[in-house]
């Protein structure tokens, strides 16, 4: 499998849209984003709101979670994503809402967005068109406009380097070094894009392939990569994957490897996502947890590289992004393909 791997044309034999060359792109993507951003009739300053809301689905609502982890490190105002038709019942006049959707027509995202109306919350809208950008336009709200022609998940640097901007433009956010971030992923690139040899990414997916992962954040922000991860790895390579985090994990599902023995436990493996800089308390909850279940899985990990908590989540991301893509290579399917969740779309737009 290493051989193939290392063959391009093997790898993009069942990507006709071009995923592995989008996700090649992602550096320069994060770099339009902020330009796109900086561009965008941002008001100047606003009243600091007593809580921010991002509300959105899928590849659209990513951007959230990663800045409500820059918020728990850095904010002293609340952070949630919203994944639902409507808001929270606090949500009001002292909230900010971003409403964020690629297309502009989630359905979910343009319900919360009336609602919010409703609330009377205010809005910044992150979208490249569709109806949340006419609804937007319409009634005044702001709206940064993101171009189109790319699945939404391939999109998260243009769904989260503009909330990120605008937050710390808000003065909700310090500064952040975004060239040494985007600077980062570019050296990440060329790092995960060589032979197989000296490619830890294509080593991740070929011990995944034929197997069930497992993946392990070792703290808060690391368990928001651990998802973004099992999105990509459900949506590209057309695998399950389950994710849990430390210190969570240790007070419960560490008991349910007692009989995973019975449960084809020898087809998993756990990918221990981490920092690398983490307390002494959570290196031994990895390591303890690691050697109590050592017969039962295999265990890989993986660092976050860089400086920054804003560097360590995108190449941490980064990395689980080409992850997906070998292993679809591997399991013989097209990246792209979402035909089962368009079934599900074409029957949700039969019910009223």
């Amino acid at each position: 499998m290493a051989e193939n791997l290392n063959d391009r044309s093997f790898v993009e034999r069942l990507d006709p849209k071009g995923m592995l060359r989008l996700t090649e792109e992602f550096p320069n993507q994060c770099r339009r984003a902020l330009e796109i951003a900086k561009a965008a009739p941002l008001p100047s300053e606003i009243a600091k709101p007593k809580l921010v809301v991002l509300t959105g689905l899928g590849g659209s609502a990513a951007g959230g979670d990663f800045t409500r982890a820059l918020f728990e490190a850095q904010a002293d105002v609340p952070f949630v994503v919203n994944r639902d038709y409507s808001l929270a019942n606090y949500v009001g006049p002292d909230t900010l809402v971003f409403a964020t959707s690629y297309s502009g027509n989630t359905e979910e995202t343009l319900a919360a967005y009336e609602d919010a109306r409703t609330k009377g919350a205010r809005l910044v809208v992150v979208t490249n068109g569709g109806k949340l950008a006419a609804k937007a336009q319409s009634d005044g709200v702001p709206v940064i406009l993101i171009p189109a022609g790319q699945p939404p998940r391939t999109a998260l640097g243009y769904l989260l380097i503009p909330v990120v901007y605008a937050c710390e433009k808000f003065g909700l956010l310090p500064p952040q070094d975004y060239e040494a971030a985007f600077a980062l992923l570019d050296r990440c690139r060329a790092d995960w894009t060589v032979e197989a040899a000296d490619n830890p990414a294509k080593a991740l997916a070929q011990a995944l392939f034929g197997k069930l992962g497992l993946l392990y954040g070792l703290g808060s922000w690391q368990a928001v990569v651990a998802n973004r991860w099992k999105g990509q790895i459900n949506e590209n390579s057309k695998n399950m994957a389950f994710v849990n985090a430390f210190p969570e994990l240790n007070h419960n599902e560490i008991l349910g490897w007692v009989g995973a023995g019975r449960q084809g436990v020898a087809n998993w493996v756990v990918v221990l996502l981490q920092d690398g800089s983490e307390s002494a308390k959570m290196k031994a909850r990895a390591r303890v947890t690691a050697e109590l279940t050592k017969d039962l899985a295999e265990w890989r990990t993986v660092e976050a590289r860089g400086e920054s908590l804003l560097q360590k989540m995108l190449s941490l991301t980064y990395f689980g992004d080409f992850v997906s893509l070998y292993l679809a290579a591997l399991n013989g399917v097209d990246p792209e393909n979402i035909d089962w969740i368009n079934v599900l779309k074409s029957e949700l737009a039969k019910v009223d």
